[in-house]
């Protein structure tokens, strides 16, 4: 591990997105790439941020990709900085509350880089807003690592449905499409409780086309393709534990 190794912040270093179309896309990876370091990618995060190293940061790519690395060594850096030291607090709180942290603070650097963008390329107010705008369609990474968006989801559908109580994962573990031949009531009853429903890996909304299943350990939704399962796969699996709780469970 090289010091400054995230100075480029993994494009290069003539890599400027100059337009709000283009700022978002690199938004959008960078965010893809964190997502996937505290759930999909947790285990390896949580071994790498050894406290017994020097300060650590997290680091988010516009390729999708995350990288855990020294700070960079000039000042003031190429790029805003995300929080220095995340690995000292790994093993002095509870483990949801150390990623629930680190998630905060990713959000925060997520923002700073994007304006950042927007402030050296002359964004203005219109231009900034919109960027702003679009960020905001996106549940936070906080809201995503801690679970929140789940519980909002919930609510959202118990407020829209006052005659069920039931919990969506209680219908099925497997969220699949619907024959065409089934009952209108059925698919009503789907987007009922799955309209709401975020991708617990990625953060996107659910869709009536996509297969996605549920962990029977923290009731979070998946794309299939997230976690790596096929529908195929699903059928043999009685209880399905996503990559985060897994993890969880071997180091306890």
């Amino acid at each position: 591990m090289e010091a400054g190794g995230g100075v480029g912040v993994g494009a290069g270093p003539n890599y400027n997105p100059r337009t709000v179309e283009e700022v978002f896309k690199d938004f959008k990876g960078r965010r893809a790439g964190l997502i996937k370091a505290l759930t999909n990618d947790v285990e390896d995060f949580y071994r790498q941020c050894d406290p017994e190293k020097e300060n650590l940061c997290l680091y988010g790519f516009p390729s999708e990709q995350w990288e855990v690395n020294l700070p960079a060594e000039e000042v003031p850096p190429e790029l805003p900085e995300p929080a220095l030291g995340i690995n000292f607090a790994r093993d002095g709180m509870q483990e949801k509350d150390w990623l629930s942290l680190v998630a905060v603070h990713s959000d925060a650097w997520l923002l700073s880089v994007a304006f950042y963008f927007g402030a050296r390329f002359g964004f203005d107010k219109a231009d900034r807003k919109r960027l702003f705008n679009m960020i905001n369609e996106f549940p936070t990474i906080f809201e995503i690592v801690s679970g929140s968006v789940k519980k909002q989801s919930k609510e959202k559908s118990s407020v829209s449905n006052h005659s069920s109580n039931k919990s969506k994962v209680k219908y099925s573990r497997i969220a699949q499409p619907k024959d065409d031949d089934e009952g209108l009531d059925d698919d009503e009853e789907d987007d009922d409780e799955h309209g709401d429903t975020l991708c617990g890996a990625c953060g996107d909304n659910y869709a009536a086309d996509e297969f996605w299943i549920c962990c029977d350990i923290c009731e979070k939704w998946f794309h299939g393709k997230c976690v790596k399962i096929t529908p195929a796969r699903a059928e043999h699996i009685k209880q399905y534990k996503c990559p985060s709780c897994s993890n969880k469970r071997a180091r306890s």
